[in-house]
C-alpha cells in the first residue's frame, strides 16, 4: 500500500513556537510528593527534589511547566505555600478530594524549574478568589522589593523576583465541576479586570483566558465568543483542554480521534477570527491547548479511591499505565498540534510526573520512561524550526469520527538552522505496511540522518520498573534518498522519525 507525499522548502504552515513542547505539574495524587519532591528518597537533592526526575523532565526539554492547577488551583490560597514549613496550613482539596500539606509552593516550585531548565506558566484561582489575590501574587512573584508582598517574598528567602511572565487566568472555568464556576458572561468580565490589572503592573505579560474544558461542552463554541467579546483586547491566548481515551477497544477510531483534535482547534481559530474582526483589532488571539494526553486507563481505581472518603495524603490517582497504542496516539496528536501550529501556540501535555505523565515514580524506589514519554522526546528535540504543509495522497479508512481518515499521519518540519527536515509518522493500519514516497522540493542535498521506528506485537505491551524498556524505540536503515525522493516502508501500527540533513 503506497502514500504519496509532496514536501516543498517553500509550502510553510508557521514558525513553530518552542512553547509546543511544554507540561503541566498540578497539586493532585502523586505528580508533586512522590513524584518531584521526595526528601528521603536516594536521588533526592539538598531541596528534596527526585535527582532522577530531574534527569528525566530535563531529556523533554520542556521550555514551560504550567502550575499549580488544574481543578486544584480554583480553591487553592497561595499564601499557604509560602513562609517556614512548618507554618504552612494542612488543607482540604475540594477538586480531588485529598488533603495537602502544601510543603510544595510557588517559591520551591520557581527553583525546582531552574534545576529542570524549565520556566513557570503560573495559574491563578478565579474560582473561589479573584483579581486582589491575583494581583497580590503577582507583585509577589515579581516585584524586586520595598512594598508588602515583595518583602515577605524577600523574608521568606527569596531575594530575586522570580520573573513569571506567563499567567492563567483560572482554569477551566466553563466546567459545573469546577469550584467558582461561572458562566462565560461573568467569567470574561471577571478575567478581564484581572487581566487589567495584572497589567498595570506590568504591561509585557502574557494572559491565558480560559476557553471550553472540551468540545463536548454544551457551552461549546459559544463560551469562546462570549469570554472573547469580553475580554478580546486584554488576552493573548484562550486555553483548550481535550483528552483521549479507548474503552470500547476500537483501534481504527481511537487513532482518528486526532480528526477531533484538529476540527476543535480550527472551530475555535473561526472564533477568534470572527471576534478579532467584531473588534476591529489587529491582534489575533493564540491558542493555549494546556492540558491534552491519553487518560481513560485508571478512571475505575479512581472511582475506588475517591470513593472510600478519606481525605489522603498524596493517593495514587490518574495514574494511568501507558501502553503501545498510546504511543500512535500521542505521535498523532503532536503531529496535529505541528500541523496546526499557526493556531497553537503553547501547549502541555497534562501531566509530567505519575499523574497522566510520561513519567512514572515509585515511591522511594525507581524513575522510569512511560511508553508515550518517547513520542514527545521526539517531537521536542527536532519538531522546532518551520512546519511544512504536506501534501499527502494516500489511502484512508471511515471511522466513527470521521470518514476518509489518512492511514498516514504525518508531519515535517524544517529545523530552525535549515540544515535538517524531519517527517514524524504514525502508521494507523492494523496490518499493511506502507510504502511511503516523499518528493523533497527545494532539498537538493538531502541525505539520511536517521531512522527511528517504534512497533511492537502487543498493542497493550507497557513498560514498568521491573521492565522500563518493554516499548522503546529501534534505529532502523530502511529509509533512502533516490532521486530527489525519501523512500520507505512504515510497517503496520507503527511510529517513525526520519530525519534528513539538508
Amino acid at each position: 500500500m503506497k502514500t504519496n507525499v509532496v514536501a516543498h522548502r517553500d509550502f510553510r504552515i508557521a514558525t513553530i513556537d518552542a512553547r509546543l513542547y511544554s507540561s503541566f505539574l498540578e497539586h493532585l495524587g502523586r505528580a508533586i510528593y512522590g513524584g518531584i519532591y521526595e526528601p528521603g528518597h536516594p536521588s533526592a537533592d539538598e531541596d528534596g527534589f527526585r535527582r532522577d526526575v530531574l534527569d528525566l523532565v530535563r531529556e523533554l526539554d520542556t521550555p514551560y511547566c504550567r502550575y499549580p492547577g488544574g481543578n486544584f488551583v480554583s480553591a487553592y490560597n497561595w499564601e499557604d505555600g509560602v513562609g517556614p514549613r512548618s507554618e504552612r496550613p494542612v488543607r482540604l482539596d475540594l477538586a480531588w478530594r485529598t488533603r495537602e500539606a502544601n510543603q510544595i509552593g510557588v517559591n520551591e516550585f520557581v527553583d525546582w524549574c531552574k534545576k529542570a531548565n524549565t520556566k513557570p506558566m503560573l495559574a491563578v484561582n478565579l474560582g473561589s478568589r479573584g483579581l486582589d489575590a491575583a494581583r497580590n501574587f503577582l507583585e509577589y512573584c515579581n516585584h524586586p522589593g520595598g512594598t508588602y508582598w515583595s518583602d515577605l517574598r524577600r523574608k521568606h528567602g527569596w531575594a530575586n523576583p522570580h520573573d513569571v511572565k506567563l499567567w492563567c487566568l483560572g482554569n477551566e472555568m466553563d466546567g459545573p465541576w469546577q469550584v467558582g464556576h461561572k458562566s462565560a458572561y461573568e467569567y470574561g468580565r471577571v478575567a478581564d479586570e484581572t487581566a487589567k490589572a495584572m497589567r498595570g503592573f506590568d504591561k509585557s505579560l502574557e494572559l491565558v483566558v480560559c476557553g471550553s474544558s472540551n468540545s463536548d461542552m454544551k457551552t461549546y463554541p459559544d463560551w469562546e465568543a462570549e469570554v472573547l467579546d469580553q475580554c478580546y483586547d486584554s488576552a493573548d491566548h484562550i486555553s483548550l483542554h481535550m483528552y483521549f481515551a479507548n474503552r470500547e477497544k476500537n483501534t481504527l477510531n481511537y487513532l482518528a480521534r486526532a480528526t477531533k483534535l484538529d476540527r476543535y482547534i480550527t472551530t475555535i481559530g473561526g472564533v477568534i477570527d470572527y471576534i478579532k474582526a467584531k473588534k476591529r483589532s489587529k491582534k489575533t488571539i493564540g491558542i493555549s491547548f494546556d492540558e491534552w494526553n491519553v487518560w481513560y486507563h485508571s478512571n475505575q481505581q479512581d472511582k475506588e479511591i475517591l470513593a472510600r472518603d478519606e481525605w489522603p495524603d498524596a493517593p495514587h490517582l490518574l495514574e494511568d499505565v501507558y501502553n503501545f497504542e498510546d504511543v500512535l496516539q500521542v505521535g498523532g496528536i503532536l503531529n496535529t498540534f505541528i500541523r496546526r501550529s499557526d493556531r497553537v501556540r503553547i501547549a502541555c501535555i497534562a501531566q509530567l510526573v505519575n499523574v497522566i505523565a510520561p513519567i512514572m515514580t515509585e515511591d522511594g524506589g525507581a524513575a522510569w520512561r512511560q511508553t508515550i514519554y518517547y513520542p514527545f522526546y521526539y517531537a521536542s528535540r527536532y519538531g522546532r524550526g518551520t512546519a511544512l504543509q504536506l501534501v499527502v495522497d494516500g489511502p484512508t479508512y471511515d471511522s466513527d469520527e470521521e470518514n476518509d481518515v489518512p492511514y498516514l499521519d504525518v508531519s515535517a518540519v524544517h529545523s530552525e538552522d535549515g540544515r535538517s527536515l524531519t517527517f514524524f509518522a504514525v502508521n494507523r493500519h492494523p496490518n499493511t505496511a506502507l510504502d511511503l514516497d516523499v518528493r523533497l522540493e527545494g532539498f537538493g542535498n538531502a541525505r539520511v540522518i536517521e531512522q527511528v521506528e517504534m512497533t511492537h506485537g502487543d498493542l497493550e505491551a507497557v513498560n514498568t520498573a521491573a521492565r522500563p524498556g518493554t516499548v522503546a524505540p529501534v534505529n532502523v536503515d530502511s529509509a533512502k534518498i533516490e532521486d530527489g525522493r525519501l523512500r520507505t516502508g512504515l510497517k503496520p501500527l507503527s511510529y517513525s522519525v526520519i530525519r534528513l540533513s539538508v
